[in-house]
């Protein structure tokens, strides 16, 4: 049983006691830092059964509590709260069964469902940027995250492989590339391609400016630009699986897929299954008929199928063109369903997109309600904010976005050149150095960015970003280091459990310790890898404050030399723990 059930079950029979109340439950928090304690009962919902005075019957009730439960040494009521002291005993008690549990604040649960969660889904016509490197560190680290809570995860993207930008690119290189390849310019393929979709909109505007100087309106010049035109009969083609058309395309792609798989190895993120928007789009149509058939959806005069949630607090919404013609909800649909054909474990989804297809998403976990999916029901959009620089905005046709291999790169070379004026990589080789300069950098990018909850906006700075002081991943690698020259040091046995009069500052860390568990519970039903970045951050915190305030080597007694020896191994191992679920790096030695 835990201390709090043991409190709440002690609590509720003192009351009875004590006033004949019946009290189904108790109100805990953690004791405040200005009071002395280390659990609190909220003695102010009592007064609802109870008449009278809040600290009388916080007091009564404290030294029911102390006399009762041998975990408890003190107590103080401070107006409406019972503090309750933790005895030393308990909390190494405590500490040791941490210590003991391998994997500790990892769950396993084979009766927990399955989960499949989205992230990255690029376009094939260009690299990876900075918008996505947030998108893909969030939907990684969530995943990990519901890993470590107990469910089975699925890791998916959906590759956006089709459609008008496509053709833009490939026209591009059929009109201009001079058949180039990533072997002849030495770029990676998504580079490669991702120039051509530039050289496309260049053209594309030389030719609407030709025709505006002819007197063409300016929306009748963007339509009857000979490009645009070519683009559009291209896509045609393709639709129409022409075999020239389709070679290219499968050429093409297969650079763009190279690319992508270096830049996901660089950043630490991987895929179980992949999705292609190519065998999807036409996936929704045949379940449109269906909802038609059960009057979910209802037809217009034009032909056009349409839902109407408007008792939602919605509105109208499109799911097939007059034509026939699917729009992006209608094969999300589709797609959502084939997952669990393809997945039949599959209880729930996670969408890690950004927060401007939130309404998209609104819509589509609806409709997908209303056709009678039970699993439609633990749908959710890891919904974020967009990433910013200090230079501003961001523009894939222009070629002004900030590459997300570029961003890895600078990340790299700033912590190389601030390690280097540090100068404390002294008996480190070459290659050595490389590689904790890659850990450094990309550890404190993943940690800007995950520290902050997902929905609110970054204004990300490379070199802020890079401090090893405050709330930053070098900061927090730099201690587990730290840590790890410590047990270094240790050269006596202490693997065995000891009895100590606790400092204080041991107090704080392993109450803290304590709570990693529920984290991680907690960031997972949240979808928010901030929970886990920021609580490491103040674990790291208390731990440093705890070696600054009293000494492990030169300590009274041998059991204490053992015991913060052990504390600080496990604070280092729930400082990993925390960092893998990030998907950040720990160094060794810095």
């Amino acid at each position: 049983m835990s201390i709090q059930k043991s409190l709440e079950s002690a609590s509720i029979t003192a009351l009875k006691k004590l006033y004949n109340a019946d009290i189904d439950s108790v109100e805990f928090q953690t004791t405040r830092k200005d009071f002395e304690g280390d659990i609190t009962i909220v003695v102010f919902p009592f007064l609802k059964i109870i008449k009278g005075n809040p600290v009388e019957i916080g007091t009564r009730l404290g030294n029911m509590i102390k006399e009762s439960i041998d975990e408890v040494s003190d107590f103080n009521v401070v107006k409406g709260f019972l503090n309750l002291t933790l005895s030393d005993s308990y909390l190494q008690e405590a500490f040791y069964k941490i210590t003991a549990t391998k994997n500790y604040g990892i769950r396993q649960n084979e009766d927990a469902p399955a989960i499949m969660v989205e992230y990255s889904s690029p376009n094939t016509n260009k690299p990876l940027h900075l918008g996505h490197i947030r998108n893909n560190l969030l939907g990684y680290s969530v995943a990990e995250i519901l890993k470590a809570a107990g469910n089975k995860v699925y890791k998916t993207q959906i590759i956006n492989d089709r459609g008008i930008h496509i053709c833009k690119s490939m026209l591009a290189y059929q009109k201009f590339g001079n058949g180039e390849t990533p072997e002849s310019t030495g770029l990676k393929g998504d580079k490669l391609i991702g120039n051509y979709y530039v050289k496309f909109d260049q053209e594309y505007k030389k030719q609407v400016a030709e025709l505006l100087s002819q007197g063409l309106a300016e929306e009748e010049a963007k339509k009857k630009a000979p490009l645009l035109i070519e683009a559009q009969q291209m896509l045609k083609k393709w639709e129409k699986e022409d075999p020239e058309v389709r070679a290219l395309w499968n050429k093409m792609n297969q650079w763009v897929y190279a690319g992508f798989d270096v830049t996901y190895r660089e950043m630490g993120v991987d895929f179980d299954i992949n999705y292609y928007e190519s065998n999807t789009y036409l996936l929704g149509k045949d379940i449109v008929q269906k909802g038609l058939d059960k009057g979910i959806f209802f037809k217009k005069e034009d032909g056009s199928v349409w839902i109407d949630l408007s008792d939602e607090g919605l509105d109208e919404k499109i799911v097939l063109r007059a034509d026939g013609t699917a729009v992006y909800i209608t094969q999300d649909i589709g797609t959502a369903i084939q997952r669990v054909r393809d997945y039949p474990d599959v209880q729930g989804m996670v969408y890690t997109v950004g927060n401007e297809q939130d309404y998209h998403f609104k819509v589509l976990f609806l409709i997908l309600k209303k056709l009678g999916f039970e699993w439609a029901s633990n749908l959710y959009h890891l919904s974020y904010g967009m990433v910013d620089l200090p230079e501003g905005k961001m523009k894939s046709r222009e070629g002004t976005v900030v590459d997300a291999d570029d961003l890895m790169k600078e990340m790299t070379d700033t912590a190389r050149s601030i390690s280097q004026e540090l100068g404390k990589l002294e008996g480190y080789t070459d290659a050595e150095k490389e590689k904790l300069y890659k850990i450094i950098g990309l550890g404190a990018l993943k940690y800007f960015i995950l520290k902050v909850d997902p929905k609110k906006r970054i204004l990300f700075n490379p070199k802020e970003s890079i401090d090893f002081n405050g709330n930053t991943g070098p900061f927090i690698q730099y201690t587990y280091a730290r840590i790890q020259s410590l047990l270094r040091r240790a050269d006596f046995d202490f693997s065995q459990p000891v009895q100590v009069s606790l400092h204080p500052k041991e107090r704080e860390v392993v109450k803290l310790l304590q709570d990693f568990p529920d984290i991680i519970q907690h960031a997972a039903k949240v979808h928010s890898p901030a929970l886990i970045a920021n609580y490491t951050y103040d674990l790291v915190k208390l731990f440093n404050s705890f070696y600054q305030s009293v000494s492990i080597f030169a300590a009274d007694s041998e059991a204490e030399k053992i015991f913060r020896i052990q504390l600080s191994k496990q604070v280092g191992e729930v400082i990993k723990t925390g960092f893998n679920l990030l998907g950040i790096q720990m160094p060794e030695r810095m």
